[in-house]
């Protein structure tokens, strides 16, 4: 028997809230809170879209 590849999306949510936290650190320590800000936002969305893509090409 073949396992069925799990329908079950994969979540990057987390991983956004948490590269806008580690931004907002770094920026607050180099006095930039909202570059850090936006630094982890950029970073975050490319991790959530990388997710995505990996988690559309897994349920094919």
């Amino acid at each position: 028997m073949t396992k069925k590849p799990s329908s079950v999306p994969l979540a990057g949510g987390a991983l956004l809230a948490l590269s806008l936290i580690v931004g907002s650190v770094a920026g607050v320590l180099r006095g930039q809170p909202s570059v850090g800000f936006i630094g982890g936002l950029g970073v975050g969305l490319a991790l959530l879209v990388a997710i995505a893509l990996i988690d559309r090409a897994r349920t094919r």
